[in-house]
């Protein structure tokens, strides 16, 4: 499941170019996966410090969470985003659309792992446990977990220690009934940050992990 990250925008970047046998869904699938990869590619090299060297970042989740035309949104994704936000609510983490129409679930640090680990806390099992009952009654969407950590070390130890982050999550759901073969699991590290590493409350933002659930056409 563990996909090299300078890989991912050029496997993306062939399936562009290499649609002339497919069908019209699996044109619209696969372009949409290379159009999220470039243009990941450039929020990457565009934002923070890192330059090009975070185009790869941005390419590999813009690939993997692919363009708007891979996924639908209708009643049905609408309310499992509401039984999502109403399993969460008041626990700070936040479930909002997508702009490629994927449900994105954010939870903060403080609500999931003491600095360092990847064991759940109690009260994440607890989100978890209501977001898995929400994931059974919906078999059919494609299920990404993305795990991140603040700069403190290195990324010889963040990168594994975000997808043991990203790993942890699945694991717990697939353990309260979620099918295993759903899910693509990645650990960012401290790549991607949401907010300034200068500060404990913009370390605490960003030492988090991402749920993409999606319902592909």
């Amino acid at each position: 499941m563990r996909t090299k990250l300078t890989a991912c925008a050029l496997i993306a970047a062939i399936a562009v170019t290499g649609c002339a046998n497919m069908t019209e869904k699996q044109k619209t699938t696969t372009t949409g996966a290379g159009i999220g990869a470039v243009a990941g590619a450039a929020i990457g090299a565009l934002t923070g410090p890192g330059g090009w060297g975070r185009a790869a970042v941005g390419a590999a989740i813009g690939g993997l969470l692919g363009g708007g035309g891979g996924y639908l949104w209708g009643n049905h994704m609408e309310k499992q985003k509401q039984e999502m936000q109403a399993a969460t609510q008041g626990t700070g983490v936040e479930v909002v659309q997508t702009e490629n129409n994927m449900i994105r679930v954010s939870i903060p640090s403080d609500v999931s792992f003491a600095t360092g680990s990847s064991t759940l806390s109690p009260q994440f099992k607890t989100i978890l446990r209501d977001l898995a009952t929400t994931l059974k009654n919906n078999p059919s969407s494609s299920i990404f977990v993305v795990g991140y950590t603040d700069n403190t070390g290195s990324d010889s130890v963040n990168l594994p220690l975000s997808r043991k982050r990203a790993m942890s999550v699945m694991e717990y759901l697939v353990s309260q009934g979620v099918a295993a073969n759903r899910f693509t699991v990645e650990g960012m590290g401290s790549k991607d940050p949401i907010a300034s590493n200068a500060t404990a409350e913009g370390r605490a933002q960003n030492r988090r992990v991402e749920i993409y659930v999606g319902q592909k056409k």
